[in-house]
This record gives C-alpha cells, sequence and structure tokens, in this order.
C-alpha cells in the first residue's frame, strides 16, 4: 500500500524543521519544477527535477494560459512523484523584455543620534523603496540595496550598530508589467499552487553559478535562454546593472529554419549536434543530410554555412551585450571577465567568439558549487542554472521568514505587492512618476502602518522643537 504525503506548506515545513522549497522555472522553451534540500554542510540536494516543452510562454512572457498551465501540472506531478514531496508553494523566476531596472536613492531620519541602527529600520527603508512611483502597468520586483550613507559618509556595506541621525542608501530597482507578473501568478493558481515570491532570472542564475571572489573582483553574467539573454553586472559584491534582452536561443534556430529552408525541429537538431559560433574554424568539407519534406529530396547543409548562420546572429546579441555592460558604467572593472550560462551557452566554440568580440576573459557557469547528492551530475548543467538559483533564493527566504517568525516580526517581511508612496518618507522619486497605485494590503496593516507612522514623525517633530526651544532659551 503506498504511503499518503500530506501537502505541505512553507509554514509548516518550517515548523517541522524540514528543509524543503520548491520552485518552477518558465521558460521560452521548457518549464523545469524542481524541489530540494539542505543538507547537514548547507549543500542543496536536489529530490526532483521534471522538465516539459513550453509551448504558452514567448520570450519569458506568458501568452497562452490553458498550455502554461498544462505544462505547470504536468512537470510539477512528475516531480512530486519523483522526490515523494508534496509542495504547494514555489517560488517562480521571472524575465521578459518587458523588464527594466533604475538606481534611486532614499532616506529615512532617525530619532536619536545616539542610538544604534538596528534591522527594523533598514528593513524600513527597503520597504520604503517599494512605495516609489512607477509607470502605470507597472511594479517593482526587487529592491536591492547597494552601498549605505550615514550623516554624509559613505561607502557603508552594513550599517547596523552604527550610530547617525539620517540613514540613507542608494538602490538598484528591478521594474515589471504588473500583466506580466499577474499572468504567471494565474497560470500558478490554476495549477493549485500558491505563488511564495516571484524571483527576477539573472538574480537566480547568478547565485547558482557565480563565486564570491567573482561578485567581488566584478564579473558580468550572461544568461542566454530560449528567447531571452539575461543580464546581471556585479562589482565588489554588490548588483549594480541587471538587463534582459529579447533574443536568444530560439532566435538562431529561426535563421537556421530560414537560411536552410527546412523544418522548426530539423533547423534546432543542427544547432544542438553540428552548430559552431565560429564559422572559419568550421570543416568546410562536411556535409550534413536533413530529410526532405513530405517526400521530397533530402538537403545538404554545410557545416561552415551552418557556422556562418549561428556566429552571424550571435554577434548581434553579443554586441547588444557589450552595450549593456558599458551602460553599466562598469566596463573598465571587471576583473574577473564574463560568465555565460543557461542553455545557449553549450554551443560549441560561444566562449571563443565572445573573448574575440569583448576583450574578457569568458567561462561556461556550472551550477556545482552549491549542489550535493547522488543527482548532483545531472543537474550541473548551464541550463538548469536558473533552477538551482532559484532553490537558493528560495532558503534564502526561508531563513529571513524563520528569523523574523522568531522574533515575533513576522509583518516586517511580509512585503506587499503594489505599496502606495507615502508623503513622510524620504524616498527620492523618479521623474515623470504618475498617479499613485492602490496598496494591494488588509484595512487592519493599512491602518496600523498609518498610525505607527504618524507617531513616529509627532514625536521627531516634537524632539526637534524642543532643542530648538532649548537654542533660543
Amino acid at each position: 500500500m503506498q504511503k499518503k504525503i500530506n501537502r505541505k506548506t512553507i509554514f509548516e515545513i518550517m515548523n517541522n524543521k524540514e528543509q524543503y522549497v520548491a520552485a518552477i522555472d518558465i521558460g521560452t522553451t521548457k518549464i523545469v519544477a524542481i524541489v530540494g534540500r539542505k543538507n547537514e554542510n548547507g549543500k542543496i540536494e536536489i529530490l526532483g527535477l521534471s522538465k516539459a516543452p513550453s509551448k504558452g510562454v514567448k520570450r519569458g512572457v506568458v501568452q497562452n494560459i490553458e498550455e502554461t498551465v498544462n505544462a505547470i501540472q504536468t512537470t510539477v506531478e512528475d516531480v512530486q512523484k519523483r522526490s515523494g514531496v508534496m509542495f504547494s508553494e514555489v517560488f517562480v523566476g521571472i524575465a521578459g523584455q518587458h523588464i527594466k531596472s533604475l538606481k534611486t536613492r532614499g532616506y529615512i531620519m532617525r530619532d536619536s543620534f545616539e542610538d544604534e541602527i538596528k534591522k527594523e529600520e533598514v528593513f524600513r527603508l527597503i520597504e520604503d523603496m517599494y512605495k516609489i512611483h512607477v509607470d502605470i502597468g507597472e511594479e517593482i520586483i526587487h529592491v536591492i540595496p547597494q552601498i549605505f550613507i550615514i550623516d554624509n559618509e559613505t561607502g557603508i556595506k552594513s550599517p547596523i550598530g552604527i550610530c547617525g541621525r539620517r540613514l540613507e542608501a542608494n538602490f538598484h530597482i528591478v521594474i515589471g508589467q504588473v500583466a506580466a507578473a499577474k499572468n504567471i501568478e494565474k497560470c500558478i493558481n490554476r495549477a493549485d499552487l500558491t505563488l511564495k515570491d516571484l524571483i527576477l532570472e539573472p538574480l537566480a542564475s547568478a547565485d547558482a553559478v557565480l563565486t564570491d571572489d567573482e561578485k567581488e573582483a566584478g564579473v558580468v553574467l550572461v544568461d542566454i535562454g530560449g528567447g531571452t539573454t539575461d543580464i546581471a553586472v556585479y562589482y565588489d559584491n554588490i548588483i549594480r546593472h541587471t538587463a534582459v534582452i529579447p533574443f536568444g536561443g530560439n532566435v538562431i534556430t529561426k535563421d537556421i529554419k530560414e537560411g536552410c529552408a527546412i523544418l522548426d525541429r530539423h533547423a534546432e537538431q543542427l544547432k544542438i549536434q553540428y552548430g559552431s559560433a565560429l564559422g572559419d574554424i568550421a570543416p568546410e568539407d562536411k556535409v550534413v543530410s536533413i530529410p526532405g519534406i513530405s517526400g521530397r529530396n533530402p538537403k545538404e547543409i554545410s557545416f561552415r554555412s551552418l557556422a556562418y548562420i549561428i556566429q552571424s546572429r550571435m554577434e548581434e546579441i553579443i554586441d547588444i551585450v557589450s552595450f549593456e555592460i558599458q551602460n553599466s558604467g562598469y566596463a573598465d572593472k571587471l576583473a574577473a571577465g564574463m560568465v555565460i550560462t543557461g542553455g545557449g551557452a553549450m554551443l560549441k566554440h560561444l566562449p571563443q567568439l565572445m573573448k574575440f568580440k569583448t576583450a574578457m576573459d569568458v567561462r561556461i557557469g556550472y551550477p556545482n558549487e552549491h549542489l550535493a547528492g547522488s543527482g548532483r551530475n545531472e543537474i550541473n548543467q548551464p541550463m538548469y542554472a536558473t533552477s538551482v538559483g532559484l532553490i537558493i533564493r528560495g532558503f534564502e527566504h526561508l531563513e529571513t521568514y524563520r528569523k523574523s517568525f522568531k522574533a515575533g516580526r513576522k509583518e516586517e517581511f511580509v512585503r506587499t505587492r503594489k505599496p502606495v508612496v507615502e508623503k513622510e518618507t524620504g524616498a527620492e522619486m523618479p521623474q515623470n512618476a504618475p498617479d499613485e497605485q492602490e496598496v494591494t494590503m488588509t484595512e487592519e496593516t493599512m491602518a496600523e502602518e498609518r498610525v505607527s507612522l504618524t507617531d513616529k514623525i509627532k514625536n521627531m517633530l516634537s524632539k526637534m522643537f524642543e532643542v530648538e526651544d532649548q537654542r533660543i532659551n
């Protein structure tokens, strides 16, 4: 008799001291469901992984709800059967050409010079950034602090424990379309799952394949997926720039299909088995025979001709990557060079081409540093970098919640999706800000926030006036 396994939420898992996290990578070519746990050494053991073709997604954006839901259900059922873990909450990656980023600065004024800065104040400053105005139809996905400033003292990485009156920080903010995020959430909900958090895919991939030394020295991650190419620039252990390019491996496949006048599936096979990113070194005398359409005569395609088609498109993608690196302002500080990952990174001679075009050191990124267990070799592929990164981010989220739960501050870590800008905060707003958006919070939480914030401001103002009166007298 088969043992019945109950469905578990993250909170139930936390109370049972079980370390399970589930994630779903919704890509243009494939949908991957994955579940893992942490062992006693802090390494991640992948208990189950399943993938299915992604037919309802184009360039990282869901365009067919039904097909995407069916693919999610297929992978989830398979991975639950393989792992023996029934889960109801998942972490999901988000990408697509709608993703953009901006830099801004925010601050809060503290009541006293003498009191040390606490974690709660840093969290409050970060939460304030989720309240800045964005364009209509957009929402903030990530707020990433870069450098903190305390009373005009710059270059502070960790302000906790430092005394000061004005707590300020530079932020890297990632923005995406509300509709795209809602469609992902709708697919997850229709698959009888709960979306725990949306995570930007290049950040997840970076966690999986980049080392701490690379992030400190300066490195650019290039995640070449089926529909998009994701970019993340790190320097001094801080994320400096993110971008999503709406071109990936599918564009190369399409070029081969049109250039050789063959079917889609044959073009994909050619790219994987015989493709090369360098046309000059491809053998000119070798050809591959492709079956003709509907009984027609087979076609012979030269290896070199195939390579030139691939190289032309890859050079265009590399040019855009180079532009984004220059746009980050850290092009001259990337001592660790470039790390390429994703399914497109397996294209033959691609590192050589990227090194030639960018004059940077290039390596292929494998998510092996964080993995353990018997299934390590199967998972240790560039195409699964985002999936493993989502698991890593999921454990970070779980750990943060656990700490807040133990401290009795559960509400501090429950971020709203589209908060309203509070006039009392010192957040610097981007130019051309639209009207305020509606807050998706409970009325009780909103009332508590208003009262708490109002009281703090009253106390702060009263103290300021008391000090001023003393000076006058």
